[in-house]
């Protein structure tokens, strides 16, 4: 049974959702399950720690499980708020559900063979499929359902829409081949049953799943004698509890016939069943991962900060001051270089003084809003690379634009895929032509070997973190990762910004942090920018072979 208090928290939040939806107009809801979704799934933030891995459905992850820029009123999966019972010091929870798609695709997408090379002895793997498992077998727009049962029906198809030839099987099968999968690596799997909908049946009361999915899931969970939350039964009955006017709360209000997708306040609910669910399986570890009491006034992530895309006109190129010495040229965003639009500064703004300008020339090239990919398909890296020369250090910071869903208008054309490899995604343009976009290690490698070719050393960077991810957790772990392998493999040398700002942080603490941004989490003012530069230089000061050692000045600014 949930503890009073969380449900006077849900109750909380109900009111706040009927404040708001009778002070104003409420945007509309946007269903973003992704018929060919290009996805940046995270990975464990701390290796080093087990992990709760997440699978599943739009239900568990919608889209980039942002609210769709709508805040508490947008569409949110469970998987989103759980992670605040468990301590991130104890347990990495890692959310690699996919909207849109089923126990089946989820598996011939190629998303569980990159989830399982993650999971390791002492995992817990928890999975919710069923939402779409009930759509059309064979089609030309999503091909995604699976057979109805649990049993070894098979139906051979030429799928129309991977143009395939594949061997599709029951529901449950898939949840038999999930299990197996997950006990071969020595971790635990959960099964749980898809959230109910709101829906009533004859009675008034919450329709249950109990012939279909929901019952499927729970055979295949004693059958193979694992841990099983039977969420659908339980949501059912908290809406039961709350009657139809409630329930209506808990999901998009703009969308009277959204009956899946709940939004931040459902969302809580459904956690808080999870999370009642895994304690009540009395397994030792998940008592030792969740925190001594249960999170009161949930409130959703923060939204990122605005990331226009700024007019390359109204940035001044800059150039080396004495062509006879050697450069340092930075290369990045708006955490780089912001101009001081709207009281930001990147900290590329305020690095110079700790540099003799008799011995070396610093040029910021940074422009906000560029990605990895749009710096260079834009030409302004051939620039910098047209400028090098021998002795010459080039260092590189991106991130904060490279993630999110190739092909979603949001990210503005300039999503990198994921990871180092040399695989490619199409993104069709708003002028209608064809990108290959390459993955972010491979944009970073290509300034690597054009810096070197050059003559240049090179520095990669992983992005500063956010204002609101640095205390707990590590932000920004898969590109570090991404810019530590490039670095490695292509012979330039590699800082963990993220780290070291980090760290910074928690020597000054929480207070003073908060008074470095210019708004809610990303953009730094003066004294953030300041403080950012000097971790930087702290960094170029532990690379091996400190080769700007002989560049910086014998003293800093004042105050510095």
């Amino acid at each position: 049974m949930l503890l009073p208090h969380l449900l006077r928290a849900v109750a909380a939040l109900l009111l706040l959702m009927v404040a708001t939806a009778h002070a104003q107009p409420l945007p509309a809801a946007v269903n973003t399950d992704p018929a060919r979704a290009q996805v940046t799934l995270p990975v464990p933030a701390n290796p080093a720690l087990p992990s709760l891995i997440l699978i599943g459905d739009s239900t568990v992850r919608n889209g980039r499980d942002d609210g769709q820029g709508k805040g508490a009123a947008g569409q949110w999966g469970w998987g989103n708020p759980i992670a605040a019972w468990f301590d991130p010091a104890k347990v990495n929870v890692v959310n690699r559900a996919v909207g849109g798609l089923s126990s089946r695709t989820y598996m011939t997408s190629g998303h569980w063979e990159r989830t399982l090379a993650f999971v390791k002895r002492g995992d817990i793997v928890l999975m919710q499929f069923g939402h779409n498992d009930a759509s059309a077998v064979n089609d030309a727009s999503r091909a995604r359902g699976t057979l109805r049962g649990a049993g070894e029906e098979t139906e051979e198809i030429d799928n129309l829409l991977t143009q395939q030839h594949e061997v599709v099987h029951t529901y449950g099968w898939y949840l038999r081949k999930y299990v197996a999968d997950i006990r071969a690596k020595g971790a635990t799997p959960v099964i749980c049953s898809p959230i109910p909908h709101k829906q009533w049946d004859a009675q008034g009361h919450a329709k249950r799943d109990r012939d279909t999915h929901g019952g499927w899931a729970a055979a295949v969970a004693r059958e193979q004698g694992v841990g099983f939350i039977d969420l659908n039964d339980e949501v059912a009955r908290r809406y039961d509890a709350l009657g139809r006017d409630a329930v209506t709360q808990l999901f998009p209000q703009t969308m009277p016939d959204e009956h899946t997708h709940t939004n931040w306040a459902g969302a809580v609910l459904n956690a808080q069943v999870v999370a009642a669910g895994l304690k009540a399986l009395g397994d030792p570890r998940i008592a030792a991962w969740m925190k001594p009491q249960p999170p009161v006034n949930l409130q959703p992530p923060a939204r990122e900060d605005d990331r226009p895309v700024v007019d390359a006109a109204s940035v001044r190129d800059e150039a080396p001051r004495d062509p006879a010495l050697p450069t340092l040229f930075l290369v990045g965003d708006s955490t780089v270089k912001s101009g001081g639009v709207h009281g930001a500064i990147g900290w590329g703004e305020r690095i110079a003084p700790w540099f003799d300008p008799r011995k070396i020339n610093v040029v910021n090239a940074a422009i906000g809003g560029r990605s990895s990919r749009t710096y260079f398909t834009e030409g302004r890296w051939d620039k910098v690379r047209d400028q090098l020369k021998k002795g010459d250090i080039v260092l590189v910071q991106f991130g904060h634009n490279d993630g999110g869903r190739i092909g979603d208008p949001a990210m503005k054309n300039r999503a990198s895929a994921p990871g180092t490899g040399s695989e490619t995604v199409e993104d069709t343009r708003p002028d209608g032509s064809k990108e290959a976009v390459h993955t972010f290690g491979w944009y970073m490698a290509r300034y690597v070997a054009d810096a070197k070719g050059k003559g240049a050393t090179v520095i990669l960077v992983s992005p500063v973190p956010h204002r609101d991810r640095w205390q707990d957790g590590r932000d920004f772990a898969t590109f570090a990762d991404w810019d530590r392998q490039v670095a490695d493999a292509n012979g330039a040398l590699f800082m963990d910004l993220t780290l070291l700002v980090a760290d910074g942080y928690k020597q000054i603490g929480a207070e003073r942090v908060n008074t470095f941004f210019a708004d809610a989490r990303t953009h730094t003012n003066e004294d953030g920018a300041a403080f950012t530069a000097q971790r930087v230089v702290a960094g170029l000061k532990a690379l091996p072979g400190n080769p700007l050692g002989p560049y910086f000045a014998d003293k800093t600014v004042a105050g510095r």
